[in-house]
């Protein structure tokens, strides 16, 4: 994690030309850019249904854990979409080996179908990160018209913001935006990044929270166990980005009444870890060179992207480059240093923004970082980048289900295979997850059960999509899984960045046709879709 990077995607937040431009930061950040094709499904008001009552109405015991009614969970900013909306709190055990202790409260939100009729079968929303909100992502959702005939529900994953306790922790978030103004990867900086990380920790575990239980068993089971609390037979599941993790885990361990499953942006838990995103940046970063050389005008201004990319990345890890950019709302003056870890974190979200790639890695060429520097710097300077992100989710699954299984050489090996031109320094720390045998170090929890890293299998009908530019989790993630879901469809929209629901009309069409018809969704729209115009500048 580049200082505490994720594998997330941030709702109605885009890169935009600078100097107005906001940031991502992967799997940091998401630059969840809603598409304006995307129309605002309407939110009817919930009506009973007689002797029931409608879904999310009713208090309910479930095993060990309990559904109550309630106000709709807090959020970091207004959403408009779950007025109307049924809510209520999952009240589950921290740590179901020790089910006398501590309960945690789970935030829940029913935003009714727009159909008068709807479905039996609701639509249920992981979110990605780890750590990101479910309830604060219902624009997304509903912007994309999954409840056009279905409920759709959002659970706040245990630790998230809306969740009781809520394992956020502001000096992370703090040290992130200070840290673009520190080489990336130097020792100095790890020092720094790992002591906002065992303050965390600190502060958590003094609060009496128990971190190792903030992981993909304890919080599939708390989807199982919201669905028997809201009386449901069968529902259906979409995750994004880090919420492909949690429903590849979540069908393995809890099958039933599940009846189909959309994945996007897919993070295999089999295979997750820092290897992975160094394959994953390079297909993201190929497809868009690739798109470039295919259109003449880029190709001749730009030609040979890869290898200004690379070249870059090596000179700038042996002269870092630093610069003073000015925050657009608050006009304050940042420094910002460019080494080349920095660099391939840029590009890595920069994939977000595509069209304006080869254009800011020519500029940088010719000596102006400005753009890549403010793109690197805004978003984690903004206020939306400050006390959202559970970190102690973000740790309890890094630190228990994928530092044990994958081996620092393994990590390192992963960089060399993607990019043997790299130096050294900027191959031991893998993209979005710089330090991260560090950090789990001083997260110090015990490692799940070497089962987590097991394939999922099962013929429940799954919708595996994937964007061709995709540099956080990679469009080879969609082939991988099916090879286990004998009943998957698998998509790769071109041209489209990490989360592709969130960018693509197509993509929404694609996914609301296969909860329609789980085994045939409508993919006609693929055909036409064309390459972005790449800028090319004077």
């Amino acid at each position: 994690m580049s200082p505490h990077h994720v594998f997330r995607r941030r709702p109605g937040r885009r890169m935009r030309a600078a100097p107005a431009v906001a940031a991502a930061g992967i799997l940091v950040t998401g630059l969840l850019a809603v598409p304006a094709s995307a129309q605002d499904t309407p939110v009817p008001t919930p009506t009973a249904t007689p002797g029931t009552g409608a879904l999310g109405t009713v208090a309910r015991t479930a095993g060990g854990a309990r559904y109550e009614p309630g106000p709709c969970p807090k959020t970091a900013d207004p959403v408009p979409e779950l007025e109307g909306a049924r809510c209520g709190t999952l009240t589950v055990p921290e740590n179901r080996a020790k089910p006398n202790g501590r309960t945690v409260k789970l935030g829940v939100a029913i935003v009714p179908a727009a159909a008068a009729t709807p479905k039996p079968d609701p639509i249920v929303w992981l979110a990605g990160g780890p750590g990101d909100d479910a309830v604060g992502e219902a624009k997304l959702a509903v912007d994309g018209g999954l409840n056009r005939d279905r409920d759709l529900i959002l659970m706040s994953q245990r630790g998230t913001y809306s969740a009781d306790p809520a394992l956020t922790c502001a000096n992370i978030d703090e040290f992130n935006a200070r840290a673009t103004g520190l080489v990336y990867d130097a020792p100095s900086t790890e020092r720094v990044h790992v002591q906002a990380t065992k303050a965390c920790r600190d502060k958590l575990a003094a609060r009496g929270v128990d971190l190792s239980a903030y992981n993909d068993i304890e919080s599939s089971a708390d989807l199982a166990d919201l669905r028997k609390a809201l009386g449901l037979k069968q529902w259906n599941v979409f995750g994004i980005s880090y919420g492909t993790h949690l429903a590849l885990v979540y069908m393995r361990l809890h099958p039933q009444g599940i009846r189909s499953v959309g994945i996007d942006g897919i993070l295999p838990p089999s295979t997750a870890g820092s290897a992975l995103t160094w394959s994953a940046a390079k297909q993201g970063f190929d497809g868009v060179f690739k798109a470039c050389a295919e259109q003449p005008a880029c190709n001749r201004r730009y030609p040979d992207l890869p290898a200004t990319f690379e070249r870059l990345v090596r000179r700038l890890e042996a002269r870092p480059v630093t610069t003073t950019v000015t925050l657009p709302d608050s006009r304050k003056q940042v420094k910002v240093v460019l080494d080349g870890g920095a660099l391939v974190n840029w590009m890595t979200s920069a994939t977000h923004v595509a069209p304006q790639v080869p254009l800011a890695l020519d500029e940088l060429a010719h000596g102006k970082p400005r753009r890549i520097a403010e793109q690197w710097a805004v978003a984690k300077y903004g206020p939306q980048a400050v006390g959202r992100l559970s970190h102690g989710l973000v740790y309890g699954v890094f630190c228990s289900e994928w530092t044990p299984y994958e081996t620092e050489q393994q990590a390192l090996e992963g960089g060399r295979e993607a990019f043997p031109s790299f130096p050294r320094s900027v191959q031991a720390q893998a993209p979005q997850l710089t330090f991260l045998r560090a950090d789990c170090d001083a997260w110090n929890v015990p490692a799940v059960p070497r089962s987590i890293r097991d394939a999922t299998r099962s013929d429940i009908p799954t919708l595996a999509v994937s964007g061709g530019f995709d540099a956080q989790t990679g469009a080879a993630n969609g082939p991988y899984v099916a090879r286990t879901l004998p009943n998957a469809t698998v998509v790769t929209v071109p041209y489209e960045p990490h989360v592709v629901f969130a960018t693509s009309k197509c993509a929404q069409d694609i996914t609301v046709s296969f909860f329609e018809t789980p085994t045939a969704p409508k993919t006609a729209c693929l055909k036409s879709l064309k390459p972005p115009r790449f800028e090319t500048g004077p």
